[in-house]
């Protein structure tokens, strides 16, 4: 079979590989799709502190089940999997309390372990979801980008009367607007960024006000408008940008980071507990792979709108080269294999 392995930081080779046998509770999926996220540029980069290497990369990918291993039964195979790429022991304090994202001794696919990048790839089988009939290849391989917002969202619990402010409108921020707008029915969402093109991507999945921040201050522009946010979400992922949120947000306003940065952010703590911010986190997923294959059942999300590429596997360093470089154009970028 033929993987996509990066050997070391900006070394990727398309290698020959023997198929994986499925070892007890493992399934093997004959590989589909596969979507390119920015952990895999982060991996070939070199800039992933998570990564060992060689590695093959990958953590969105949907197929079919063709074999398993012990103690799985024999009738899951010729099924439709979207693979969840989070490995949990189930033991430790966070496992306990339906944390299994944050584990004690967290493994994810195509990070710790090899991903989906490849014509064949072994997963345990409680991590391959069966995909029903009804909802096609591409929304099925779509499924973990938008368990980011699902996990988010489950932690600030939108309602109809929040408003919500975004920042960032790629891959997390627009999953996290069709969420909001789709699942939550927010009455308002803005999405900030400072890329037009990517702006009008946000409106197309239910923003209702894009404000680009290039060279204005946000502050003043929402003074303007008499809106205080009651829900931001920073998926833009920068250091600065917390300390705006805690001061543009309401009284009882909630704030989640989904950034990885290891720069200093500095805040004031005054902001925050004047006002009784919640400030939340969110890593990954936790379990939310039903409840996004049920939001895709009720049509409740469309993910069609966020992919912009396909490229075939053969092609992969011009796709994600297209997804480094083409911010205007690009969002979501699949990679077909079979």
């Amino acid at each position: 079979m033929k993987s996509i392995a990066i050997k070391q930081p900006n070394e990727l080779v398309i290698e020959e590989r023997e198929v994986p046998q499925p070892k007890s509770g493992e399934v093997r999926v004959r590989v589909k799709l596969a979507g390119i996220c920015g952990s895999d540029s982060h991996i070939y980069r070199g800039h992933n502190p998570f990564a060992k290497y060689p590695r093959v990369i990958g953590h969105e990918f949907f197929g079919v089940i063709d074999a398993v291993g012990e103690g799985v039964d024999q009738s899951r195979i010729g099924e439709r999997v979207s693979v969840d790429p989070v490995i949990s022991c189930g033991c430790c304090y966070p496992c306990s309390v339906g944390r299994p994202n944050v584990c004690s001794s967290l493994t994810v696919l195509g990070v710790h372990r090899d991903g989906g990048f490849s014509q064949y790839a072994v997963v345990p089988s409680k991590n391959a979801y069966v995909i029903p009939n009804e909802i096609d290849d591409e929304f099925a391989v779509m499924i973990e980008p938008f368990t980011i917002a699902a996990n988010a969202t489950a932690q600030l619990k939108p309602t109809q009367n929040d408003v919500a402010l975004i920042y960032g409108a790629g891959p997390m921020g627009l999953t996290s607007v069709q969420a909001l707008k789709g699942v939550y029915n927010v009455k308002e969402v803005i999405v900030v960024d400072r890329i037009d093109e990517r702006l009008a991507m946000a409106k197309s999945s239910g923003a209702d006000r894009t404000i680009n921040n290039t060279s204005l201050s946000l502050k003043d522009e929402l003074d303007k408008l008499n809106i205080k946010p009651t829900v931001i979400i920073d998926a833009a992922c920068h250091p600065s940008i917390l300390q705006e949120a805690i001061t543009i947000a309401s009284p009882a306003a909630r704030i989640l980071i989904m950034g990885f940065s290891s720069d200093p952010c500095q805040i004031t703590q005054q902001g925050i507990t004047s006002k009784e911010l919640s400030i939340f986190s969110s890593r990954l997923n936790a379990n939310k792979f039903p409840i996004v294959i049920d939001w895709l059942n009720k049509k409740l999300i469309d993910p069609k709108k966020l992919i912009t590429h396909r490229f075939d596997y053969t092609d992969v360093v011009q796709a994600i080269q297209t997804f480094e470089k083409d911010q205007k154009q690009c969002c979501k970028v699949l990679l077909t294999f079979s």
